[in-house]
This record gives C-alpha cells, sequence and structure tokens, in this order.
C-alpha cells in the first residue's frame, strides 16, 4: 500500500465499520484494521478488569500473541507498556523518539519485535496494543492509523447485559468456576430467549444446541480442557418451527490470578449468512454436482467461484490452468482488471493474464510441494505478484488432478482473515474436486477446439468479393456434445457476372454427417462452375448423394444471383426458403415451391422460383439452428427472423449477422448468410460471334472483333493485342476440337474480357518448350504474355478459354 494514502483510506475503512450492521463482530474488525494499515501483526485491546488493578485482554486480532510474550493480564500498576499508556493516558512507542518509554519498550520487544501502547480516550480506561515485525518500528504514518484506531475502539458502544453489567454487542462473559454467563439480548436473541426467560447459566444455553455439535461447544466452556488462547468454532442452535441456526463462537480463555477465577470471553454472532443452512459436506457435495456439469474450463471457474466466494467471504478469487511451465488464467472475480495486481496487469495481452511460473517463486513453489499454503495477515508478503490479491491473508491452493497439478486457486482478503481449520479442511476438499474437474474441462476444450478446426475446413475459408453485391456468412457450432455438424454454406461466382448463393444441413452430428457435408459443398460448386441451371445443379447433387448409398439425406437452398439485373432464381431441396428485406425496411419470406431434401428420391423434380432484388435489398439465407425452438412452430421461428431483419441496418452486415446469431439456441449448429444487392455501377458491354468453319474463320474473327471495339470507343492503338489473342483462341479451338465454337466479348470498365467456347472438354495445355524451328505450340504462350489473367471454364460438356485484358474505353 502506497505511502500518504494509508491514513485517509484508514479513516475510511473505520467509519464504514461504525456504521456497518456486525455489532457483534465491530469491535474485532476494528483492531484488524490495525494489520492492514499500520502494518501490525498483532493488535489487542486491554480494559480493567473487576479488581480495578488489572487491565485483561478483552479482544485481539492477528497471529497468537503468546508468540511476541504478550500476556492475557497486566497489572495496571505494574511497568509493562500496557499499564504505563493506562496510567500515563498517552502513547508509550519503541525507539528515540520517546525517551521515555525506551526501557519498558525493550522489555515488551522479544525477538527484536516492535511495540506500542495507546490509551483508549475517553474516561472508560484501558489502552490499545500493537506489535510489528518491521525492523524500524512502527513510522509516522503508522503511529497517525494506530490513533485512529484506538479512537475507534473507545468510540464502541456498550449495551446492557442480563445481569446488569456493560458488555460490547455481541459478547459474553463466562465464569468458569460457577457456569454463570452474562450476556447482551442481542446475543440470547440468537438463541431464541428474551431476557425475562434467561436464568444465567451457561447450561440453559447449551441446552438448545444441537446434540451433534455440544460436544464440540463443551470443549470450549469446560475449563480443565482448555488452555489460555483464542478459540474459535461454529455450532448450531434448535429453533421451533424452522431448521437450525448457525453461529460462531469466538473466545479467550483469561486466567483469573491471585484466587479469582479463570473467565471466558468473547463473541457470538450469526453465522447463517456463511452457512446458508448446509454443512461442509453438502458445500461439497453442491460443488460435485456442479462440476458434474461443467462442460469448458471456464465452467469450472465459475462454479469454484460460487461455491467458495461467499462461505470463505472472500474478496478475490484467481483459477488458473498450469500450461508447461506458465499459468493462464481462466477465471478471476472480480473481473475488472483494475482489482488485481499492477504486475497482472501489465501481462493483460488479451482477454486473461498469463505468467511464467519464474516471476512468482513462492507460487512455484506451493506447486511443486503441492499443498496448500496459507499466507496469514501480517506475515511476509508472497512476492509483488501476489501481496495485492490478498493483503488481509492469502490462500493458495495447488489443484491436483492425479500425479499431476492441474492449476493453482488463489483466495484473497482485503480485511484480515484467519483461515479456520474448518476452512482448510473444505479447501483441501474443494481443491481435489476442481483439479480431476479442469483436467476433463482441458480435455474437452481441447476436442472442442480440434472439432471446430475440422469444421473451419470444411467451409470457405473467406467469401469472394462480388461486383455490386455484398456478402457475409457465419457458422456457430453446437455446444451440446464433440460431434461435427453438417451445416454448411457457400458463394460461388460464375461466368457473366452472376453468383450462385448455397446453404444447407447434412442429417445428424457426426463425422460421417460432416464428411458428407463436403461431398455435397464440393458437387454443387463443381456442377454450378460447369454452367448447368439451378434446378439441373441440384438435381444432379440429388442423384449423386442417392447413388452413394448412405443412409443420410440433406436440405439445401440454392439460389442463382444475376448481379447486373437483380434477378435471380430459387430452388429449395426440404429447406428454408430465403428471407428478403427490401429497402424500406419490409420483409418477406420468398414463396419459392420446394422438392424432397436431397438423397431421398433419386428422381425427384426441383422446381425454379423466380426472386426479383432491386438494389438495397437484403437476401438471407439460415439453417433451421436460427429459427427452431422447442415448443414453437417453425413458422413461428421463421416470422421472428423475418422481424429481427426488418429492424437491421443493411449498411453494417457484420453486426447484423452477429445481432441474429445472439438468438440462435446452442443445442443445434447454426449456419447463415446474408447477401445485400447493390447493383453494379457499371454495365457490362456484350457481343457474342458465332465462329462457323470456314476457311476464313479467323479473318471473320478479327473483323468482328474490330467493328465492336471501335463501337465500344476502344482506341485502335490498345485493339492490336486484343485481335491477336482472339486469333490465337479461335485457331486454337478450330484446329483441335470439332462441332461449334462461339466468342463472347464483354467489357466492363477497362477491363476486356475474351471467351472462346467449344465442344471439347480437353484443357489447353502450354507447352514447356518450344524449339526454334518448330511452326506452333506458342499460341497458349502468346495468350498468357498479353493478358492480365487467362484460365479455362466446363461449360455444358465443353470449355471455354477465356482471359482478360486491360484496354481504353469507356468508363477508364
Amino acid at each position: 500500500m502506497e505511502r500518504g494514502t494509508r491514513t485517509p483510506r484508514a479513516a475510511s475503512a473505520l467509519r464504514a465499520l461504525a456504521s456497518g450492521p456486525d455489532a457483534a463482530d465491530r469491535l474485532r474488525r476494528t483492531l484488524e484494521q490495525a494489520l492492514v494499515f499500520a502494518g501490525a501483526a498483532f493488535a489487542a485491546v486491554y480494559t480493567p478488569g473487576q479488581d480495578a488493578d488489572l487491565l485483561c485482554l478483552t479482544e485481539s486480532a492477528g497471529v497468537p500473541g503468546s508468540l511476541y510474550g504478550v500476556r492475557d493480564v497486566y497489572r495496571a500498576s505494574g511497568a509493562s507498556p500496557v499499564a504505563a499508556a493506562h496510567r500515563a493516558r498517552r502513547p508509550v512507542w519503541p525507539g528515540p523518539a520517546e525517551p521515555g518509554g525506551r526501557a519498558a519498550a525493550r522489555r515488551a520487544r522479544p525477538g527484536g519485535r516492535a511495540l506500542a501502547a495507546l490509551p483508549l480516550p475517553g474516561g472508560g480506561g484501558g489502552c490499545l496494543l500493537a506489535v510489528t515485525e518491521h525492523p524500524d518500528g512502527f513510522d509516522a504514518e503508522d503511529r497517525a492509523c494506530l490513533e485512529l484506531i484506538a479512537e475507534a475502539v473507545a468510540g464502541t458502544a456498550p449495551v446492557r447485559a442480563a445481569d446488569g453489567g456493560d458488555l460490547p454487542p455481541g459478547a459474553f462473559s463466562l465464569a468458569m468456576d460457577t457456569g454463570r454467563v452474562r450476556v447482551g439480548d442481542d446475543v440470547l436473541a440468537l438463541f431464541g430467549l428474551g431476557p425475562d426467560a434467561f436464568d444465567g447459566r451457561v447450561e440453559t444455553l447449551l441446552g438448545l444446541t444441537v446434540p451433534e455439535d455440544l460436544p464440540a461447544l463443551m470443549s470450549v466452556v469446560e475449563a480443565d480442557r482448555m488452555s489460555p488462547g483464542d478459540r474459535e468454532l461454529e455450532f448450531r442452535v434448535l429453533r421451533p418451527g424452522g431448521p437450525p441456526r448457525w453461529l460462531k463462537l469466538r473466545g479467550r480463555l483469561l486466567p483469573g490470578g491471585e484466587g479469582r477465577p479463570a473467565r471466558l470471553a468473547g463473541t457470538v454472532a450469526d453465522a447463517s449468512a456463511l452457512r446458508s443452512d448446509v454443512t461442509d459436506v453438502a458445500r461439497v457435495q453442491r460443488l460435485a454436482a456442479a462440476l458434474a456439469t461443467a462442460g469448458t474450463v471456464r465452467d469450472v471457474g465459475r462454479a469454484v467461484v460460487a461455491a467458495l466466494r461467499r462461505p470463505l467471504r472472500a474478496d478475490r478469487i484467481a483459477l488458473a490452468g498450469l500450461e508447461n511451465d506458465r499459468l493462464v488464467v481462466t477465471v478471476l472475480d472480480p473481473p475488472e482488471p483494475e482489482a488485481w495486481p499492477e504486475v497482472w496487469r501489465s501481462r493483460w495481452r488479451t482477454e486473461w493474464p498469463d505468467a511464467p511460473l519464474r516471476d512468482m517463486p513462492a507460487l512455484a513453489a506451493v506447486l511443486r510441494g503441492g499443498r496448500p499454503r496459507i499466507w496469514p495477515p501480517g506475515s511476509t508478503a508472497p512476492g509483488p505478484a501476489l501481496a495485492e490479491v490478498g493483503p488481509g491473508g492469502l490462500a493458495a491452493l495447488p489443484l491436483p488432478a492425479g500425479d499431476r497439478t492441474a492449476g493453482v486457486c488463489l483466495i484473497g482478503w482485503d480485511a484480515p482473515h484467519q483461515v479456520s481449520a474448518d476452512e482448510r479442511a473444505l479447501l483441501t476438499a474443494f481443491a481435489g474436486l476442481a483439479g480431476q474437474a479442469l483436467t476433463r474441462a482441458h480435455a474437452f476444450d481441447a476436442e472442442h477446439e480440434l472439432v471446430g478446426m475440422l469444421q473451419r475446413q470444411l467451409l470457405p475459408r473467406r467469401l469472394p468479393r462480388l461486383p455490386g453485391a455484398v456478402a457475409v456468412a457465419r457458422y456457430l457450432p453446437s455446444t451440446a456434445g464433440l460431434e461435427l455438424g453438417g451445416d454448411w454454406y457457400d458463394v460461388i461466382p460464375l461466368p457473366d457476372h452472376h453468383v450462385a448463393l448455397v446453404i444447407g444441413d447434412v442429417q445428424g452430428h457426426s463425422a460421417a454427417a460432416a464428411t458428407l457435408m463436403g461431398q455435397m459443398r464440393t458437387a454443387l460448386r463443381a456442377y454450378a462452375v460447369e454452367g448447368h441451371p439451378p434446378d439441373v445443379v441440384v438435381s444432379r447433387a440429388n442423384r449423386l448423394l442417392a447413388d452413394l448409398g448412405g443412409d443420410l439425406f440433406a436440405t439445401c437452398a440454392y439460389v442463382d444471383l444475376g448481379l447486373e439485373e437483380g434477378s435471380a432464381w430459387c430452388v429449395r431441396a426440404g429447406h428454408l426458403p430465403p428471407v428478403l428485406r427490401r429497402p424500406d425496411g419490409h420483409t418477406e419470406i420468398a414463396e419459392a415451391e420446394g422438392g424432397p431434401p436431397l438423397g431421398v428420391a433419386a428422381q425427384a423434380e426441383f422446381p425454379m422460383s423466380p426472386l426479383r432484388l432491386t438494389p438495397g435489398t437484403l437476401l438471407a439465407l439460415t439453417t433451421d439452428g436460427l429459427v427452431e425452438s422447442p415448443g414453437a412452430d417453425i413458422d413461428q421461428g421463421m416470422a421472428r427472423f423475418a422481424h429481427a431483419l426488418a429492424g437491421a441496418d443493411p449498411a453494417r452486415l457484420g453486426p447484423v449477422a452477429d445481432a441474429l446469431l445472439g438468438r440462435a439456441r446452442r443445442s443445434d449448429d447454426v449456419a447463415l448468410l446474408l447477401v445485400r444487392y447493390d447493383g453494379m455501377a457499371l454495365r457490362p458491354l456484350r457481343e457474342s460471334w458465332t465462329v462457323w468453319r470456314l476457311p476464313e474463320a479467323v479473318r471473320h474473327a478479327r473483323r468482328f472483333t474490330g467493328r465492336t471495339l471501335r463501337s465500344w470507343g476502344v482506341p485502335a492503338d490498345g485493339a492490336d493485342a486484343v485481335l491477336l489473342v482472339v486469333s490465337e483462341l479461335v485457331t486454337n479451338a478450330l484446329v483441335h476440337t470439332d462441332g461449334s465454337v462461339r466468342l463472347d466479348l464483354t467489357l466492363v470498365g477497362g477491363t476486356l474480357r475474351i471467351a472462346v467456347a467449344d465442344a471439347s472438354p480437353r484443357t489447353p495445355v502450354k507447352p514447356t518448350s518450344i524449339g526454334w524451328e518448330a511452326t506452333g505450340g506458342r499460341g497458349i504462350l502468346l495468350v498468357e504474355a498479353l493478358s492480365a489473367a487467362w484460365g479455362t471454364l466446363p461449360v455444358s460438356g465443353g470449355k471455354q478459354v477465356w482471359c482478360e485484358i486491360g484496354v481504353a474505353g469507356p468508363g477508364t
């Protein structure tokens, strides 16, 4: 904690305690602030006893005071720092700052520890005692914080006890010789008693406890079984008409001395919020049940946080998996980076931080040993990477998984917190369960990632750029199980500025379904590129699937969209129809006739339905995982989908797709394809020529090309290369093929596309070497040299050889 900021923070914390509802625990929590803000390892308050010459320990916090030679009772007339501060009504500090207190401080510093005693303001007497292990003792800011704490301790309001004495809220005092107990009305209310119904005997209170908890409680209240020191336990009291109430007892045996009886003093508080009316065994059972259904690493982390945060009243919980020599944090609670150490924030590379173990040697030692490690408040800090996680106490739990350590769970407290024996046992049980669950979750995550990677490999890696349209697609795998899904989508560019939009779903979730999905996607793409109309493409895919002879079938929707005019033809094979969002926001479910799913009947017919898209229209194709829901008709799901699409912003297709997927149920795969038709800014110019097999065929083709280029405004100096390419392609088709030959010219902007189609499926081969004496074989080499790009396409049993050449013309 930074210097110069502790005093105001201490004042703020003390004000919060003064106004808090937990009056029974207020004195102890007030003392704990000395551990947090003043660097004390032990803090206690002494008040005058029944004998005015005795100062008795009323409450303490931190490590046991016996480690520092601190006694439970001091004589007010003695030479101890406690007595000196009480009599003189002024603080006693170690060191040269207070010369009068040097001797007393030296006597009270066993092992070199420094001590401070401050009188409690007011007329009640008593003092605050603090011990630190810092070699320089308490500095000026430490002293200022201690003075604030002394004032807060003195301001704790007493309440009237049942026998007429004064006790702090929630406190009790038990005389060990007579069994008479002094308690306040608030403690009696916890036992379900009124002041008039209590006879002052401890046996009356013990008789209200659950019998199973009585032996542990008797071991505390019987003097012959106790030694001086702090005691803490939880027990249950019976309540008529309801479950037992958990109470927490904190007590200290104070010796009487000189014939006076010893007494047990402490507090009793309601622990129902901590216990939630269940036992530790029930908590472990609940965690085991939650971890049994936790599929991912984050699910495991959330279950652990939910099981530990409230019972332990922890301020921070972190769960990290161990990967090689690095800790990868999977769950932080609270999740804000500002709540965690600075060294962690510097490594906040992505969503969660990760760090090598060499940066945290204390934690590395814990993981090597395999045993939980508790750093109590006031202990030596375990390093900068961990100290800020729990300034009031820190627990590090290795998470065992067989013969290895799967990770670690860190639990931190801001206020000083002593981890009890019951809490240690609870943490040990939790650690074993969490370690096994974390190992299973890591394996599940790895398999799920492998499944997702295989699924992504079967889908398009990226969608093509379309002239006059924009397309986006999303695929959302199911979270149920680890099997591959059969949903797919595709965007297939076709000649003449057409595009095929495909979406489909194979029955089932298995490797066979994923394999069939890949086959169907490949088949539809191959048939579409061959130039077949949509109904023929789907029919051939149907016959292929039927011929494979498998038990699976597939649904499919295929849309052939002409980007020049916005005209489209839709074919459905048992699949959902497209949804159209018009530019004015109106949506409609396309009335497209449908055939049976692919693979059901080999001779099935698949009718084509026309669609008309105006610029600004959004076309949506999806699978049933997005619109189906249990207990609802699929038509209702389609209506909801269309309604959601109506409120979307078509200018931002990516966010629209993400928002639509947010409505999906994760028990099924989901594929979504959105296409916004904008219309082509530049309309292509086209001309075609059927080449007759005549001796002058090439000359006629060149003459047709020249006339076309002149009519399009292409300068003569840019036509020479085009005429040469036309000559070579037409000559190649006439010499090496039979049947008709067709020449197509298309000009878009400054790019001229030359395509020569023939009836031969044989693709021209570029020669690897040509001798100087050869008279042929240079045609394709010339085409490649003069063109920006060239290639071949299958067209209705034949092929089309095409190339693109940059020319100056309209729109350039």
